[in-house]
C-alpha cells in the first residue's frame, strides 16, 4: 500500500509511473549455475527491460529481520546479470532511486534501507538522501489503502517529489 500510495505522489509531481510487483514477477533464486545451464529467466528479463527504460525508480521495501527481503534482493541479483552487447549494470548505472520502507514494527524497515541502499549505490545508482520508514503499517492505512497520518502522506510526496525533480533535471541535462 506505501508503494500505492507514493505512486500516486509521483504522478501527481509529474511522473510516468509503471508499479511493479515482485510477486508479479517470480524469479527462481539466483544460482550461477542454473544460469550457465538455462540462461536468465524470462521474468529477470523483463524487469531489467522495465529499468532500462526508465530513469528513476521509487522503491518500497519491506523489512524482514532487520533486513532486506530474499524477494529484492533475489531480483536484484537476476537482473544484475551482464548481456551481450550492453554496458555491465545497465539497469542499474546513473538511474536514481529513492528509497520507502515499512514494517508493523517501531522502526517503519528503516534498518533495511540501509543494506538497499549501500546495494543499489554499489550497483551504480544514485540513491537520493530523502528516504521514509513507515512504522506501525498495520494501522497507518484506511480501509481504501490511503495514509490515514497527513504527516506521513507529506513525506512520502516529499520522497516522491525529489525522485521526480531530480531525474528530471538529469533527463534534461543528458537530452
Amino acid at each position: 500500500m506505501l508503494i500505492q500510495n507514493a505512486a500516486q505522489f509521483a504522478e501527481q509531481h509529474g511522473a510516468d509511473v509503471k508499479l511493479i510487483d515482485l510477486r508479479n514477477v517470480p524469479m527462481p533464486l539466483y544460482d550461477g549455475d542454473l544460469e550457465e545451464k538455462k540462461g536468465v529467466p524470462d521474468s529477470a528479463r523483463y524487469l531489467r527491460r522495465l529499468m532500462c527504460e526508465h530513469h528513476g525508480l521509487l522503491l518500497s521495501c519491506p523489512e524482514y529481520n532487520s533486513a532486506i527481503t530474499a524477494v529484492l534482493k533475489n531480483a536484484i541479483d537476476w537482473v544484475s546479470r551482464p548481456v551481450p552487447g550492453e554496458p555491465p549494470l545497465a539497469a542499474f548505472t546513473g538511474k536514481t532511486v529513492s528509497l520507502l520502507a515499512t514494517s508493523p514494527g517501531a522502526l517503519g524497515g528503516l534498518r533495511t534501507l540501509v543494506s538497499v541502499r549501500t546495494i543499489l549505490g554499489n550497483l551504480g545508482m544514485i540513491v537520493l538522501p530523502k528516504q521514509f520508514a513507515l512504522p506501525n503499517a498495520r494501522q497507518a492505512f484506511d480501509a481504501d489503502g490511503t495514509l490515514v497520518d497527513e504527516a506521513a502522506r507529506k513525506q512520502v510526496s516529499d520522497v516522491s517529489g525529489q525522485l521526480v525533480s531530480f531525474t528530471s533535471r538529469l533527463v534534461r541535462q543528458a537530452g
